[in-house]
């Protein structure tokens, strides 16, 4: 039987919904741990900031990064949380209002960023009630989980969304290329991702190493790089090798503090630092603006942002970073990061139902057969798009699960940047997005898909990812 959830990523933050957070590992030092029981949304400004913690960039022209951080750590109150060096030079912590602004007035300081929540969407939608499973299952938090789901010994099928960018069957295999999977880690020991974790982090205060304990890392993964053998699923890239950067916790929220620690981590391993991780997967979402300039501007929209300094420093480190849209079905310029399109390749969600171009599948929960899923989020930022409906992958206990969400388009076209690395290894990032939306390398609008939307209109231009031209 297979086990079907409905997860998205996203950033419509959860009026009333208990949060569960956990901020970065204790190996940073005696940072608090926000529990379920203290941690609602009483606690967010804004939707989404968290009040009294923050994080503190220097100026890049700063000589010794660790004596101002011991210096400044020793003159506040507030509790440090993570040290960064790679991503960004800097740390995050709480500090008090008054403390706040010693900071930001310090000569060695180039700005504050609020630390802000990012997550997997709780709004979890729902198959259709005829598609839910009715023996040995339960329904928790918005989604049906399937008890008996340990599938291991099945034989191996071919999922829609392998079919659908026909990356199956391919001599490429993304062979020798690293992927970080920067999401609630991966479950290293399933059957079809087995060998294929090559190392991680885990940048959350939960025990448990970078193990995932949610699933959807693990999901992820599997749509990246299962394993071409007899059982499950195969991914877009089975040759590639993986890496387990848990920056979500079991309930799939973290902070921009704990993201910016899975980003300084796959920096450090980055080409420019002697390391050999080449593309990320960014299967989450929060609420916030682009500058435009990797957060470097003094002042208005986006300035000051020490999510975007620190995925601009992995993009210039030889890392190409692949981002789920959102699935609020939303303008994306006001989701991160998505909307950081100076830096990152932001995917879209097609729905498909039969694995072919050609309109005819069945209908989908949302929308049409060869359509643009109705969750998916739009607009200028994004930049292709891909399967992300009913996609069946890798799971906890050895399993499998059918998600939907630009969760699952993401890691899609991360594969296929795999697999055009394998073969063009000194490859800059824009390259491989110019090359994975090229009109000779993708699927364009009316080719095999349609953009049925009317309010606005034509939302949807982005071309559809194919994987065989690479």
């Amino acid at each position: 039987m297979r086990l079907s959830i409905h997860l998205l990523v996203g950033a419509v933050f959860l009026g009333g919904i208990a949060l569960a957070l956990s901020l970065p590992a204790t190996s940073f030092g005696q940072g608090r741990e926000v529990r379920p029981e203290r941690a609602d949304t009483s606690s967010i400004i804004g939707d989404d900031r968290i009040p009294g913690q923050y994080i503190v960039v220097f100026k890049d022209s700063l000589q010794d990064v660790d004596a101002a951080e011991a210096d400044i750590s020793s003159r506040v109150r507030g509790e440090r949380f993570g040290s960064y060096r790679f991503a960004l030079r800097g740390f995050s912590a709480q500090l008090s209002d008054a403390d706040l602004e010693a900071v930001k007035s310090d000569p060695r300081v180039a700005f504050v960023s609020e630390d802000r929540i990012v997550s997997i969407d709780e709004r979890a939608l729902r198959p259709p009630r005829d598609e839910r499973p009715t023996r040995g299952s339960r329904e928790s938090a918005g989604s049906i989980e399937t008890l008996s789901h340990n599938v291991s010994a099945q034989a191996q099928t071919l999922p829609t969304g392998i079919d659908r960018i026909d990356a199956e069957g391919l001599a490429n295999t993304g062979a020798g290329v690293n992927v970080a999977v920067i999401d609630t880690g991966i479950l290293s020991t399933h059957p079809d991702l087995s060998g294929k974790v090559v190392g991680g982090k885990n940048c959350t205060r939960a025990s448990g190493g970078y193990k995932d304990q949610n699933g959807h890392g693990t999901h992820v993964a599997g749509t990246i790089a299962a394993s071409y053998n007899t059982q499950g699923v195969v991914g877009v890239a089975p040759g590639a090798k993986l890496w387990s950067v848990r920056v979500l916790d079991r309930n799939g929220y973290g902070t921009w503090s704990s993201v910016i620690c899975g980003l300084d981590f796959v920096t450090s391993k980055a080409p420019a630092n002697g390391g050999p991780i080449k593309v990320a997967n960014m299967s989450l979402g929060g609420g916030g603006v682009s500058d435009n300039n990797c957060g470097k501007n003094t002042a208005g929209p986006g300035s000051n942002d020490a999510l975007h300094k620190a995925i601009c420093r992995a993009r210039d480190a030889g890392v190409t970073i692949v981002v789920a849209a959102g699935n609020s079905g939303a303008d994306a310029t006001g989701f991160v990061p998505a909307a950081y399109d100076d830096a990152v390749i932001t995917v879209s969600a097609l729905a498909d139902s039969d694995g072919q171009p050609d309109g005819l599948g069945a209908g989908t929960s949302y929308g049409a057969d060869d359509t643009f899923a109705s969750f998916s989020n739009y607009g200028a930022p994004v930049d292709i798009g891909a399967p992300g409906v009913s996609i069946y992958s890798t799971w906890l206990s050895n399993g499998y699960a059918t998600l939907s969400g630009t969760s699952m388009a993401s890691p899609h076209v991360a594969g296929a940047a795999a697999l055009y690395i394998a073969k063009n290894p000194k490859a800059l990032w824009s390259e491989v997005r110019e090359t994975l939306v090229s009109p000779l390398r993708s699927e364009a609008l009316g080719a095999g898909h349609t953009d049925p939307s009317a309010d606005p209109p034509g939302k949807h231009p982005e071309p559809v990812l194919r994987a065989d031209t690479l």
